[in-house]
């Protein structure tokens, strides 16, 4: 008896120097209830156990009970008080032959071990004999003894338990986060990089993280100065340029937190990167706005005030000749003004959604010579007619297209302009054709300067003009290509160009055609 004693007393030792090394709370679980259950020669067990705060307990593990069984020990589970001063659980033999008679099992003796910590009642562990052979004292004082070493072993698997799903939660936060983040290390070396970042830099975080920061954010024209870029921890909130991974420019704008530790040593430095580019894009869009309208208006309105206080004047008596020019010149000006003003109001509608379009059968080939007419009008009052050259290319069967006219006047308006004023040496200028299925392509090509690569896919963009010597000299509030696009894409076409520098630009743009002649097709 006392050589069986000393073998619990040893085993009991080695069990609680083992539950200290566990922390992963279902394999703990079955540990302690396997121990126990060798210790006090026990043939059927479980474990219950109270979830975060919830009062009523569930079992997390079992020894020789079938799974499917569990949900008919709720009797043993059942009145169990929060504090430990408080345990007490009568009729315990008779609550177990109720679970026996359930589940058909010769269980006929039971011990209870309570689960304490901090006078908190954590648990409990059920033991189960069959025949007659009880439990006796020595068993409850072993596991007395253990009781403790569990307890404790559970609370800190529990709150392993917490904490992994805390950091599990922090972690998901921070890469589902809109904003970019980012956390360094004391080396200013990537320790966190949220999936927001990755987007907006085009690094993927298996590849950012373990780099130094510079290498991944580094700001070019920075606003101020920053830990990526230079030996100081303040919190600030720099701009720049950097060029991300996959060659784009973006302009972000970083919030850096330093966190110290009690000596004020650098643990670690969060960065927060929010992706300003449409904001500052917006900005000098609307430096811009206001650069090119001031000079388009003050050029007209000079021209009308100048002309209309000549033509006032008391002290003159004008001919007839020079009244008609003077008027002339405030007409066309006036002309100019106004479709300045209907480009902004055009451009404000489709930026607020509210530009419309009625449909209606359009005959392309008869409205492209009609604006091709006003152009050589045009040109032949500036004393330039024999410079260009207005040719039509379309089939003599070219279907009519489903769309509003006096925008699709608009879109040859707008092409045709910018074709005569990038041509300053004349030349040919092409109007046409062709159709493709349900849809019909267009196209405005000239042989004037051309634009280079690199400026064509910013030429849609509102007030976007290319920039070059000709383009100070002419007129224009860069809002001509954009309103195409949108009337285009408003009838469901697309539209797009070629160009090569010093050879001149074609201009293409899709367009429906009429419902009739689709089926026909």
């Amino acid at each position: 008896m006392i050589s069986y004693q000393l073998r619990q007393r040893e085993y009991l030792l080695q069990i609680s120097r083992a539950l200290t090394s566990r922390l992963d709370l279902p394999s703990l679980l079955r540990l302690i209830l396997n121990s126990v259950a060798d210790l006090v020669r026990a043939e059927a067990g479980l474990v219950a156990l109270r979830r975060g705060q919830a009062a009523a307990l569930t079992i997390l593990a079992s020894y020789g009970i079938p799974t499917v069984l569990l949900p008919r020990f709720a009797p043993l589970l059942a009145d169990l008080p929060v504090q430990a001063d408080g345990y007490a659980l009568p009729d315990l033999q008779a609550r177990l032959n109720l679970v026996a008679r359930a589940v058909r099992l010769p269980l006929s003796q039971v011990i209870a071990l309570p689960l304490i910590f901090q006078d908190r009642l954590l648990g409990v562990i059920y033991l189960f004999r069959s025949g007659s052979i009880a439990f006796g004292s020595n068993d409850e004082d072993v596991l007395a003894s253990f009781a403790d070493q569990a307890a404790i072993a559970v609370r800190n698997a529990q709150l392993y338990e917490q904490v992994s799903a805390e950091k599990g939660q922090l972690n998901a936060i921070i890469d589902r986060s809109a904003d970019g983040v980012m956390i360094l290390d004391a080396e200013l070396r990537i320790q966190v990089f949220n999936r927001a970042l990755s987007q907006m830099t085009g690094w993927a975080a298996e590849k950012a993280i373990g780099r130094p920061c510079y290498e991944v954010l580094a700001l070019e024209d920075a606003s101020a100065p920053h830990p990526c870029g230079a030996e100081q921890h303040e919190l600030l909130f720099p701009e720049g340029k950097p060029l991300t991974a996959d060659g784009r420019l973006m302009r972000p704008g970083v919030t850096y937190s330093p966190l110290y530790d009690e000596e004020g040593r650098l643990l670690n430095v969060i960065a927060n990167v929010v992706d300003i580019t449409r904001f500052r894009e917006a900005e000098e869009m609307k430096s811009t706005f206001v650069s090119v309208i001031s000079h388009e208006l003050k050029t007209p309105v000079a021209l009308i005030k100048g002309y209309a206080n000549t033509l006032a004047r008391e002290d003159a008596n004008w001919d007839r000749a020079t009244v008609r020019e003077g008027l002339a010149v405030i007409s066309e000006e006036s002309d100019r003004l106004n479709a300045l003003i209907n480009n902004l109001l055009d451009a404000s509608r489709i930026q607020a959604g509210g530009f419309k379009i009625e449909r209606a059968d359009v005959a392309m080939p008869a409205l492209a010579a009609s604006v091709m007419d006003g152009f050589r009008v045009q040109v032949a009052q500036a004393g330039v007619a024999d410079r260009y050259h207005f040719v039509a290319d379309f089939p003599a069967d070219f279907p009519c297209v489903e769309g509003d006219e006096e925008r699709l006047r608009q879109v040859f308006n707008n092409l045709l302009s910018n074709a005569v004023k990038y041509s300053p040496k004349g030349g040919e200028i092409r109007v046409g054709g062709w159709q493709q299925g349900d849809q019909v392509t267009l196209y405005v090509a000239d042989q004037g300067i051309g634009i280079p690569e690199a400026e064509q896919a910013r030429l849609f963009q509102r007030f976007y003009r290319v920039d070059s010597s000709l383009r100070r000299s002419t007129q224009g509030a860069g809002l001509g290509l954009y309103l195409c696009r949108s009337i285009v894409e408003a009838h469901g076409g697309r539209i797009w160009l070629r160009s090569e520098a010093g050879r001149g630009t074609t201009v293409f743009f899709t367009l429906p055609v009429c419902g009739e002649q689709e089926e026909r097709a």
